[in-house]
């Protein structure tokens, strides 16, 4: 699993978005039971956040001390520092979700160990969101930036997101799932720093010593309308039943 966002895991936690409720209650509406939840690439726990309020015992493992260290804590949430693979006992999960970090992982490892720790007929959700959307022109502006200023810093792994998960090996009782949308009220400067966060955007400015998306910023200047404007995310869901091995 390959670690990316300890340098700037303050930004990461302050800017990133928020998943909307509709995508848990879906989730939750195919779960049997809410004992036990596994968040596993929980970064900063956003997910595991969520989860601790419908489940007893939430576990949130991740590769990345610095993310965890900046992330909200609560009784039943469970942190460790742990790739794919992990100690939990068999048959033991109800939920493991993962979001926006399958991309990353070393998948045929994760599906053993997804199968090893689910209960029988537990559900494993994997989810992200791909490229926002604010208006036509400040769309392109993004696509261009995104597609020829640091293309090139994006890891091969990226193309699996902008392929909204569709191409990934996913071995499980498949449950159909809607798209889901979520959307923000921010100013330039949020954008700029969830901008700032993109993985490719660190490499960038480790690279080159420069900040690309202040640049950025100054051309979205005169098409960004007014203080505030809506951000919006295409969010894409895989679902699943898993039996066990």
């Amino acid at each position: 699993m390959k670690d990316l966002f300890s340098n700037h895991s303050k930004q990461y936690a302050q800017f990133r978005p928020v998943y909307p409720d509709s995508l848990y209650q879906f989730i939750y509406s195919h779960v049997n039971e809410f004992n036990t939840a596994w968040d596993c690439g929980t970064g900063n726990g956003q997910a595991a956040q969520v989860l601790a309020k419908k489940f007893k015992k939430v576990y949130a493992t991740d590769i990345s001390v610095a993310q965890m260290n900046n992330a909200s804590k609560a009784n039943n949430i469970l942190y460790s520092v742990t790739s794919e693979q992990t100690s939990f006992p068999d048959q033991s999960i109800d939920l493991i979700t993962v979001a926006q970090a399958i991309h990353w992982f070393d998948r045929n490892k994760f599906y053993q160990e997804v199968r090893r720790v689910a209960k029988p007929r537990a559900i494993l959700a994997v989810w992200g969101y791909s490229l926002l959307s604010i208006n036509n022109s400040i769309d392109s502006l993004i696509q261009s930036f995104y597609t020829n200023k640091i293309g090139s810093y994006w890891d091969k792994e990226r193309h699996l997101i902008d392929e909204r998960y569709k191409t990934i090996q996913f071995p499980f009782e498949e449950i159909k799932a809607p798209e889901f949308n979520f959307s923000f009220v921010w100013t330039r400067e949020q954008l700029q720093g969830y901008l700032t966060t993109w993985s490719a955007v660190q490499k960038y400015l480790q690279t080159n010593k420069t900040n690309p998306v202040i640049p950025l910023m100054d051309e979205i200047k005169p098409y960004w309308l007014q203080d505030t404007m809506t951000i919006t995310f295409p969010l894409f869901l895989r679902l699943g039943r898993v039996d066990p091995s």
